[in-house]
């Protein structure tokens, strides 16, 4: 036997869970409060000490984590023109595990600097034009992120050629100079960012959130949590070696503050009659969606779909919804266990999952040419994607997981969205996908093994 141990500190809980990686199987899981506020160490001990009772075993071979109890990293991008530079940046963010809170388009103002500066990302992430081409915005733009008061981390990913200069304009700053995102035009070139947008966030969570004891029991925090969820969902779809995986899929992390949408898929378009619009997709996709939660962003998703429909969802009158979603506000840490906040939790993420993932996957629409009609696509086409894969509270606990998931595929009344259109529902009932991520980095053909063991096949 070789016991691993798995950590993910979350901004509530820290979970653990326990695997041999000699036989190949889940030994336990374990979680408890986080304690952020106190001591990190605390709930780490708390986890520990509960998946001993459980298993018996106190001691490990190895030990992985991965974190977002900071409440992840908060970014901001500058870049040229919206639909090229910025994207690239914006992909290049989600892919590390990020929330991106603005993105800003070509030349920076006065008052774009103030509203940094009130933001306070722990990142700013500064793009513009392809190697060799235009200067003058991204030179524009370090000069006036030199006037921000506060010392932000500054990585600069833009146009090779003023690299040195824009360096030398932020010079007495955190700087990070790092490969172009997009060094020819439609081209993206986003991992280089990625890996010091990483390593940025993993020394802000081990500096500011009492990480620096754990790290004497843990072997390595290797990343954010949303990457490790990410690498694991790569590794289901795709498999490993002889083992095969599930397919292309789509992924729904439904949380409190946040709503996290992965697609393991190339989303190409289906027809030689569509033409792609905008930059080209990644294989494996993550968005956020920093306004739809469970609790803390209770508002975005009634702003997305209205009280009177998650009313009728639910089975309630609009004032006993209104009434309930007050206490709900007021009491964030709620389980709800009578049937009429289970219905409503229902209701909530059910539009939550609609929400994120019509964002998420991409659009078309019917156009027509002298040459005849034609179709032009923006984003990922997800609907020859047959496998949804569920985590996140509220969906892992809830009785009805099929019903909310169905809510992920395309309806006949939006033929615009390239959403799945049938697909097979899978659970991460015992919230291992951020686990064997990590585990994956050293023993893919382990965390591949489980979690088609463990995760459930609820059903199409």
């Amino acid at each position: 036997m070789k016991p691993v141990l798995l950590v993910d500190f979350g901004s509530t809980y820290t979970k653990t869970v326990l695997a041999d990686v000699d036989e190949g199987r889940l030994l336990g899981t374990a979680s408890s409060f986080t304690t952020v506020q106190s001591d990190i160490n605390e709930g780490l001990a708390h986890a520990c000490a509960k998946l001993k009772q459980q298993t018996g075993i106190g001691e490990y071979a190895e030990t992985y984590a991965c974190s977002s109890a900071a409440g992840g990293l908060k970014m901001t991008a500058a870049g040229l023109v919206p639909e090229l530079t910025v994207q690239a940046a914006k992909e290049a963010s989600l892919g590390a595990g990020a929330k991106v809170m603005k993105t800003y388009s070509y030349q920076l103002t006065k008052s774009d600097i103030r509203e940094i500066d009130k933001l306070c990302p722990d990142i700013i992430l500064l793009t513009g034009g392809t190697d060799g081409g235009n200067k003058e915005n991204i030179l524009h733009n370090a000069r006036s992120l030199s006037q921000l008061e506060k010392d932000i981390p500054i990585v600069i990913a833009g146009n090779r050629c003023c690299m040195d200069e824009c360096e030398e304009i932020l010079d007495g700053r955190q700087v990070f100079p790092c490969e172009n995102v997009m060094p020819v035009l439609g081209k993206l070139n986003i991992l280089p960012a990625q890996k010091i947008i990483r390593e940025l966030f993993l020394k802000k969570i081990v500096e500011g959130k009492g990480l620096t004891k754990a790290m004497e029991l843990v072997s390595g925090i290797i990343m954010p949590t949303p990457s490790a969820i990410l690498e694991a969902m790569q590794l289901l779809a795709g498999g490993h070696g002889g083992e095969p995986g599930i397919g292309e899929l789509m992924g729904i992390d439904l949380g409190g503050a946040t709503t996290d949408v992965y697609s393991i898929a190339w989303g190409k378009p289906a027809s030689a009659k569509t033409v792609y619009k905008g930059l080209e997709e990644p294989y494996a996709k993550r968005t956020v969606e920093g306004d739809i939660g469970m609790r803390y962003s209770l508002r975005g998703i009634l702003e997305a779909a209205g009280t009177a429909r998650i009313a009728s969802e639910a089975g309630l009158t609009q004032e006993r919804t209104e009434e309930m979603l007050s206490y709900l506000e007021e009491h964030k840490d709620l389980v709800p266990a009578d049937e009429e906040f289970l219905r409503l939790d229902d209701a909530l993420a059910a539009a939550a999952v609609e929400t994120a993932s019509i964002r998420h996957a991409g659009t078309v629409e019917q156009v027509y040419t002298p040459m005849g009609e034609t179709y032009v696509q923006s984003g990922k086409d997800l609907r020859d994607v047959k496998n949804i894969v569920a985590t996140g509270g509220a969906l892992i606990h809830s009785e009805h997981v099929d019903r909310i998931c169905s809510y992920a595929m395309g309806k006949a009344g939006s033929p615009h969205s390239l959403r799945p259109k049938q697909a097979r529902i899978w659970v991460d009932r015992k919230y291992i996908l951020a686990a064997m991520g990590l585990l994956s980095r050293k023993y893919p053909d382990t965390a591949l093994g489980i979690m088609k063991r463990e995760i459930s096949y609820y059903g199409d």
